[in-house]
């Protein structure tokens, strides 16, 4: 796979429209050779991090590198990077095959093979207009574009949010033995957590421009737990226990924390806790903090 250079690595970077941030202070670190899920709420700045990264739009503030260089550094570093958007943007009145060529003389390291072999298995007509074409099968035409590129970083902006169950799975499918094959670095933006569990090995949780939790999904999924006892405040968990979010009943408390120790304490009952019940709980652990912190500001 690719060698330890970052995928992406973000410094401080930030993007306003106007007196409108849509990017505040943006650090991550997002690692090479994974299969990176890129989760987080509407205005989190998950899109415009990601247009940032494929150069479509210049930072207000800070810095980002994509494989190590600048994103419009120049046209070999455009070649590295594919691109598939959330509208999967194809030219309607074009065919499949007039995509092809066009991909041909934009991309010097198209392979023409790899791209002609995706669309025979995916059974698509070669005459057939774009715009003639359902919304899955669009889909993967604008995927078997940006494979055929052979990059080395493919970024995938919500690319089945409108797709139905059936095309979604045939998508993923598609993706899946492509990085099998070709050894390409992915980082996927979804709201579809279960589809990045299926094809994705490590996660990004990003929550007003700041990462909440990071790491590879086996050692994040190993490490959170989910804690059901006598009611008991967060303040008597032990230290090394960190309470992600918590809800309380009269007489029963649930915690969902994490740790890298296990849990002995004989009144807890442990339940493991899928790669969903993370995200949420770090979603909900974002939204108390900032009531907590609107509270705060309202009582001065």
């Amino acid at each position: 796979m690719t060698d330890a250079t970052a995928a992406i690595e973000a410094r401080g970077l930030g993007k306003r429209y106007g007196h409108r941030w849509a990017l505040t202070d943006c650090t991550l670190t997002v690692p090479a050779g994974h299969v990176v899920g890129l989760v987080g709420p509407n205005g989190a700045g998950k899109t415009t991090l990601i247009s940032l990264a494929t150069g479509m739009l210049a930072p207000t503030t800070g810095t980002v590198e994509v494989l190590g260089a600048r994103p419009t550094s120049g046209p070999r570093q455009l070649a590295r990077v594919g691109y598939v958007a959330q509208e999967t943007p194809t030219y309607a009145g074009l065919s499949v095959a007039d995509h092809l060529r066009l991909g041909a003389h934009l991309n010097p390291r198209w392979d023409a093979g790899l791209a002609r072999r995706r669309i025979e298995q995916l059974g698509m007509d070669l005459k057939q207009k774009a715009g003639n074409l359902s919304g899955g099968q669009r889909a993967q035409l604008a995927l078997t574009l940006a494979l055929a590129k052979r990059p080395e970083l493919l970024i995938l902006d919500e690319p089945i949010a409108s797709l139905d169950p059936l095309a979604r799975r045939e998508f993923l499918q598609v993706l899946m033995d492509a990085t099998a094959e070709q050894e390409f670095s992915v980082v996927m933006s979804s709201h579809q957590v279960a589809d990045l569990e299926r094809v994705g090995d490590y996660l990004i949780v990003l929550i007003d421009s700041r990462v909440q939790v990071a790491g590879e999904v086996d050692h994040l999924v190993a490490t959170h737990h989910l804690l059901t006892g006598p009611r008991r405040d967060r303040a008597g968990l032990p230290a090394n226990q960190q309470v992600i979010t918590d809800s309380h009943t009269g007489r029963q408390s649930t915690f969902l924390v994490r740790s890298d120790e296990p849990i002995i304490d004989p009144a807890w009952t442990v339940s493991p806790v899928s790669l969903e019940d993370i995200v949420l709980g770090y979603m909900g652990h974002s939204s108390a903090r900032s009531a907590d912190i609107k509270m705060l500001g309202a009582r001065r």
